[in-house]
């Protein structure tokens, strides 16, 4: 069974409730909310219902609060940060599949 110090180091734990994740992001109630429904994530929920985030969520919520800030359409912000997030972890998980080396290139 998970200890309470494993689970707050995990990224994926829903450690934040919403308006301490919108506080955190810097990003109103609402925004948190209109990200879910764009599907950039699902918010947890608590045992009465409530919307807890993971650190993780926040990030992805801070990059999309930038980039609509920068005049990117939200659905829009939401794809490219899905895409972005999805080559990342690919990368992550092979190695082998890299970006190509500088010394590659020349």
């Amino acid at each position: 069974m998970a200890q309470p110090d494993d689970m707050l180091d995990d990224e994926h734990y829903p450690a934040y409730t919403m308006g301490r994740a919108a506080e955190i992001t810097g990003a109103s109630q609402d925004f948190l909310r209109r990200l879910e429904k764009a599907n950039l994530f699902i918010a947890y929920r608590s045992a009465g219902g409530h919307r807890r985030y993971s650190r993780h969520q926040l990030r992805l919520a801070a990059r999309a609060r930038e980039m609509v800030g920068q005049g990117v359409a939200l659905e829009a912000a939401c794809r490219i940060i899905i895409l972005e997030d999805q080559l990342q972890e690919a990368l992550q998980q092979n190695p082998n599949h890299q970006r190509p080396r500088q010394a590659e290139a020349a």
